[in-house]
């Protein structure tokens, strides 16, 4: 009896141990929930960040590398997209959450807060909010695997 509740107890135990997450679990490229852009998402002076570094349609209508135009900033409306940091200074909670970190749409030029939170080794649910997060909306964001 004693062992067959050993056996239990550590299996589930060593179940949990396998889903908790680590900080640098949440590294590496990542598609956009409309699966138009990678996101690589890095660390950088113990902050969370992520930069573009593909666009399905890098190119305006012109024909020229999209840019930022809807930025409120005008000394930003004219850089690319590609290579842009949508994503800065998110921090790791220890409760596999990375959280206060802030979330630019150049779609929109809006700039939102932000909370990411990994749901399996290759799924995230990155949210933005203005005030509270009650107030926002969740996009899912799937790992680049190739």
């Amino acid at each position: 009896m004693m062992k067959n509740l050993f056996t239990v107890l550590f299996g589930f135990l060593f179940t949990l141990c396998l889903q908790a997450q680590t900080e640098s679990d949440i590294l590496g490229d990542w598609y956009n929930e409309e699966k138009d852009a990678v996101i690589n998402i890095f660390l950088q002076n113990d902050m969370y960040y992520g930069k573009i570094i593909w666009m399905l349609n890098p190119l305006d209508n012109n024909g020229m590398p999209k840019t930022d135009p809807l930025n409120p900033d005008e000394s930003l409306q004219s850089r690319s997209r590609m290579g842009m940091v949508i994503m800065y200074n998110f921090k790791f909670d220890n409760n596999n959450k990375w959280v206060d970190g802030n979330i630019y749409d150049p779609k929109t030029g809006n700039e939102y807060s932000g909370n990411i939170t990994l749901t399996s080794k290759n799924r995230l649910d990155l949210r933005g909010y203005v005030g509270i997060p009650l107030f926002g909306r969740t996009s899912n964001w799937s790992r680049k695997l190739d």
